[in-house]
């Protein structure tokens, strides 16, 4: 193998489900994939999202799909196998997350049933759904990556229930590779960014406060970049990755373990 082709990525098939726009994790991770000559197919939720993707990668076949409705997931796996005619699928990425606040931010303990079940539909039942759909099109040796975030077991107010649904995500990892393991090699992981600036976090309140706390935290004092997550995902699509299954990989530039750094603690006396 040439070092170019380090990662053993170029002509493989890899799907990516959620790309919005260009801000978005989904399409930095295509960035990555067709730098690496992987062959992307480009699954979006609406027409709108469609000339997107188009436009920002034309060389890539897009489909439709809204995965709250099992049905979408259902008849898009049948027009994406027509398409590749038995040729398997060796990649797929899961960056797709929802939050409905119908009544605005919320304490936790007055979450709204509706848009909790909603979002764990959307965010996470999808992921297990587009699995079990599509797994008579994998490879024997997929590999399968949704993105998470970096901890759930930190009580951010105005990230509302979302952490509660990505924990479920989490879990669901390990419940997947032991299920695939009885026919196949198939893997599942999560890469696990610290805060990024994207379209979606955009819309979280109070977000760029959380995200100017976040780049003084890690350890370079830098914001982590979106690219940083995708070099990741990349990493966890390739053959690389082969001994890794049921994980979430952390990037967050040491965010994590530098909660008591002198800066941040002198200015929270101040």
């Amino acid at each position: 193998m040439q070092v170019a082709d380090f990662l053993g990525l170029a002509g493989k098939k890899v799907l990516v489900f959620g790309l919005a726009n260009k801000k978005s994790v989904a399409c930095a991770i295509s960035q990555v994939l067709n730098e690496a000559g992987a062959e992307l197919i480009q699954v979006v939720r609406s027409e709108e999202r469609a000339a997107t993707a188009r436009k920002l990668f034309p060389r890539s076949q897009v489909f439709t799909c809204d995965v709250e409705d099992e049905a979408n997931i259902i008849r898009v796996r049948d027009e994406i196998a027509a398409y590749l005619g038995g040729t398997p699928i060796d990649g797929l990425v899961h960056s797709i997350a929802f939050a409905n606040y119908s009544q605005g931010l919320q304490p936790f303990h007055a979450t709204v049933k509706a848009d909790f079940l909603q979002a764990m539909d959307i965010s996470c039942f999808s992921f297990i759904a587009i699995a079990n759909h599509f797994k008579e099109l994998l490879s024997q040796t997929a590999s399968l990556v949704t993105i998470y975030i970096s901890t759930t077991r930190m009580a951010a107010e105005n990230y509302g229930y979302m952490a509660r649904v990505k924990a479920a995500l989490e879990s669901s990892l390990c419940f997947l590779a032991k299920s695939f393991a009885a026919f196949s090699e198939i893997r599942f992981n999560a890469v696990c960014p610290g805060l990024l600036k994207t379209s979606a976090s955009a819309g979280i309140p109070g977000y760029i406060d959380s995200y100017l706390f976040a780049e003084k935290a890690t350890l370079r004092k830098r914001a982590l970049t979106t690219m940083e997550a995708a070099n990741t995902a990349a990493f966890l699509l390739s053959p690389r990755s082969s001994g890794i299954t049921g994980q979430c990989l952390v990037v967050d530039a040491g965010m994590g373990m530098n909660y008591f750094d002198s800066m941040i603690v002198a200015r929270a006396d101040s």
